[in-house]
């Protein structure tokens, strides 16, 4: 890798990747990232693109998310590059993720997609995964995008109510 500021952003995203075992999306790289001013939204970008392309990263969109998940190239190359990393930015990005861990986790454990159907119906597709392990996943077809993007929204703001109905009852 060159020693090149866009290098030191690949670095930091590949570290913080690495410190966590759940993926992050881009906005939560990027919330941190921008907001300590690091680098510029597009240079970020760049960088994130980058690493997906050498395949240092996995970048899987759903919805209006894309979710990070670093890989073992990205381990190694991260091995070998750490320290070009400062102390200070590690210790940054260290309290970072374990002041916000809870909040971190919980928005990429609940997903949402829908994707129209041979027919021309919606199918919308709702998980929630804990600690890693699914939840609960449930498919549920519907006749216009507008509902099943609707629905795919109020998964996001209402799964906990509709896990806990389900689990009461169903046990």
């Amino acid at each position: 890798m060159k020693n090149d500021p866009l290098t030191l952003y690949k670095l930091i995203v590949l570290y913080m990747l690495n410190r966590v075992n759940f993926p992050l999306t881009k906005a939560q790289v990027g919330d941190f990232i921008l907001g300590r001013d690091y680098t510029s939204f597009i240079t970020l970008q760049q960088a994130i693109s980058e690493l997906a392309d050498a395949k240092l990263v996995s970048a899987k969109s759903m919805r209006n998310r894309t979710h990070l998940i670093i890989t073992d190239d990205g381990r190694q190359t991260l091995s070998f590059f750490e320290n070009r990393i400062s102390d200070a930015i590690k210790e940054d990005v260290d309290a970072y993720l374990k002041e916000n861990e809870i909040e971190l986790r919980e928005e990429v454990s609940i997903q949402a997609t829908y994707d129209r159907q041979a027919g021309g119906e919606y199918v919308a597709e709702l998980v929630a995964k804990e600690k890693g392990q699914e939840l609960v996943r449930i498919r549920l077809a519907v006749p216009l995008e507008e509902m099943a993007a609707s629905v795919c929204d109020n998964w996001q703001k209402k799964n906990q109510a509709v896990y806990k109905y389900l689990t009461d009852e169903l046990f």
